[in-house]
């Protein structure tokens, strides 16, 4: 038998008998009932103990797996490697070990990929789709040019929530349950009252220094999040500041964003950023003990006053806004998106990584987030190394809340 044809007849195989878990966990369930008949493996388990995969010598397996990687590259396709993961655990420890991180390979493959930083020197071209009746944001992976949600690849999904002080954003993996008590929750975005300050909320720690924040949020839950499965942990992650236009001088926003886990010289030649290498599904027990009820002693933490040059001194990663041009023609403030930008908008902005010390060098003039208006509730925004898809998704999303003492 042909390399072809085994590799052909172990997606016809395997596909569809680990397509229920690969629905599951890159954010393609439906409700929280058929999850719990979807995580139900024990008749995979059998199948593949009686199929003559099992007996497969392990260079042999290893080998048709990395053929199956390279040549399924893009999604669609791509899903046959999720599927392959889900097979039995050593297939799993396999897959892992062949597909490379998004800064590599330049691929979204897991749901951790969208935590990873994303590749050097080229942007991941996403899109994200807004839903005006439910405050909802649809992150994709874009496919092609045309930004339709057939022609892309779900990654992330936010629900707005207004609060009386603040504004939440709830951030899942799954786009039919965004909640806080979801098991595919991965983190948050919240602002103050003016909607100025943001402060980004991962649900696990970037790094083992990290320092889990007690909000008022993760101290009363609801019985629905009382769960062992849940990652309850604030681990802020970036602050966001856009700059108070108080004179109403004309031009576009002027935003600030300091990485909390990011060092400030991952933008040079030969930095890393933290990566992290599995979404975990933490119990309670490993964080300090919460209340449930509310109390008069305990209140909500204020959100930090946002970045500082201080925090540029500590040697962390700075995002600013790429300065934009006048046009006298056109009369508006430009930018060059390549093409990725159709329609003007106050929203749209362009980042790149602020010098720590001294003169601007090349590294700061490579455009790590851009974010930018193609219809009435479609942008697009493209990202690179150092940021993941996550914290690009974050920062855009705090471009959303209106500004009015911004603008």
């Amino acid at each position: 038998m042909s390399f072809k044809s085994l590799i052909q007849d172990m997606r016809g195989e395997f596909g569809s008998i680990s397509r229920k878990g690969f629905d599951v966990r890159f954010g393609y369930g439906r409700s929280r009932s058929q999850r719990v008949v979807q995580d139900t493996s024990v008749p995979v388990v059998d199948a593949f103990k009686q199929s003559c995969w099992a007996s497969m010598p392990p260079e042999l397996l290893r080998d048709v797996l990395m053929r199956i990687e390279q040549s399924e590259d893009t999604w669609p396709s791509r899903k046959n490697v999720v599927s392959c993961a889900g097979v039995c655990r050593n297939w799993r420890e396999i897959v892992k070990e062949i597909v490379k991180v998004p800064e590599l390979s330049s691929k979204l493959t897991f749901p951790i990929s969208l935590k990873q930083p994303g590749p050097r020197g080229s942007l991941v071209q996403c899109y994200i789709m807004r839903n005006r009746s439910n405050q909802t944001y649809y992150l994709y992976l874009g496919l092609n040019q045309a930004a339709s949600n057939d022609d892309g690849k779900f990654l992330l999904a936010a629900k707005r929530f207004r609060r009386p002080t603040c504004t939440d954003y709830i951030i899942s993996l799954n786009c039919d349950d965004v909640s806080r008590g979801s098991t595919t929750y991965i983190g948050k975005l919240r602002s103050n009252f003016l909607g100025t300050k943001f402060t980004v909320y991962d649900a696990q720690p970037t790094n083992p220094g990290a320092q889990v924040t007690r909000t008022r949020s993760s101290r009363l839950l609801s019985l629905k999040q009382v769960s062992p499965r849940i990652p309850s942990g604030n681990y802020p992650v970036a602050h966001i500041s856009y700059e108070l236009n108080v004179l109403g001088s004309r031009g576009p926003r002027r935003m600030q964003c300091v990485m909390d886990a990011i060092p400030a010289s991952a933008v040079e030649p030969g930095g890393t950023a933290p990566t992290q290498t599995e979404l975990l599904h933490s119990n309670l027990d490993s964080f300090p003990s919460f209340s449930f009820f509310r109390s008069k002693s305990i209140r909500a933490e204020s959100l930090p006053s946002g970045p500082s040059s201080a925090a540029q001194k500590e040697g962390l990663l700075a995002l600013k806004n790429k300065a934009p041009r006048w046009h006298e023609q056109l009369q508006c403030w430009c930018l060059n998106f390549n093409g990725r930008v159709t329609v003007a908008s106050v929203k749209n902005f362009q980042l790149v990584a602020a010098p720590e010390n001294g003169p601007a060098g090349p590294e700061h003039e490579n455009v790590i987030l851009q974010f930018g208006k193609v219809g009435k509730d479609v942008f697009t925004m493209d990202y690179q190394y150092p940021i993941s898809a996550f914290q690009a998704f974050t920062i855009c999303l705090s471009s959303f809340d209106t500004k009015i003492a911004c603008e």
